[in-house]
């Protein structure tokens, strides 16, 4: 896209070891005036690809989702962002309707958007388990929005009117199950670290009880069975998700336990 066609936003990506998706993600995101990745100290070939295209890269060691997504934000040209993630792609309906937001110069009517996006996992669109339409505010006005949550979750509080777009943001999560597994042994690490930092409690009841209702919700409630066996094994995931961040939460207050005692320490 010619430069004089470009709109007034920032698109701003957190990135680490991410080589792979980059280039694909900028690309569809060559309408805006500025695309900044902000890079958590990769190891791979992820800043030199992203500044081949066309991207201002920033870097900034990795210290959590929500920290690492601020700062990116704070870093931007435009007050107007959108928050991508660099395994994602920008539809060409959700391109379209994002230019007709500031087509003429104009600003948007509302202080933040929401849009729905789609997952690609094992082969297929996965439509059900909350799977989709797993609707995310991603485009706001910084002057209105800031990343708030719990690491590794982040979501985007604002203060005014949200609006809704339809276009689908495309999501490539997971090459295969065996990323799957890994990316949620990270990310369950992540969950038990921040809850146990907050000194936050795990009941045994809910330790027993949460696994298979989040199942439940997943593959019935939620229509995982709509994806056949794929289905299946996600709403299993899910199931397996709650179960090792709650028991890596209790492996942390063993730890410090063990170690009270080991030191004499009585309380």
């Amino acid at each position: 896209m010619e430069a004089c066609d470009k709109i007034p936003i920032s698109v701003c990506i957190i990135a680490q070891n991410e080589e792979e998706d980059i280039a694909d993600c900028l690309r569809s995101a060559d309408f805006a005036e500025e695309t900044l990745v902000l890079d958590g100290g990769s190891e791979d070939r992820t800043c030199a690809v992203a500044v081949a295209s066309g991207a201002r890269v920033e870097r900034r060691a990795f210290d959590g989702w929500v920290s690492q997504k601020n700062a990116a934000v704070a870093l931007a040209k435009h007050d107007w962002i959108l928050s991508l993630d660099a395994d994602e792609r920008i539809s060409p309906a959700l391109r379209e309707e994002i230019l007709q937001l500031f087509h003429g110069g104009a600003e948007p009517v509302h202080c933040a958007y929401d849009l729905p996006r789609r997952a690609y996992h094992l082969g297929r669109w996965i439509r059900g388990g909350g799977w989709y339409p797993d609707r995310k505010l991603r485009l706001f006005c910084r002057r209105h929005a800031r990343f708030v949550g719990r690491n590794p979750h982040d979501y985007v509080e604002y203060k005014g009117s949200i609006g809704h777009l339809r276009g689908d943001l495309l999501h490539y999560p997971y090459r295969d199950l065996f990323e799957h597994v890994a990316r949620m042994d990270r990310y369950t690490t992540a969950a038990a670290q921040a809850a146990f930092e907050q000194g936050r409690r795990f009941p045994l009841l809910r330790m027993l009880l949460t696994p298979p209702m989040r199942f439940f919700k997943a593959y019935f409630l939620r229509a995982g069975f709509r994806d056949g066996r794929v289905g299946l094994i996600l709403a299993f995931m899910a199931a397996v998700y709650e179960l090792v961040r709650y028991a890596k939460l209790w492996d942390l207050y063993h730890q410090r336990r063990r170690r009270r005692e080991f030191l004499g320490d009585p309380s």
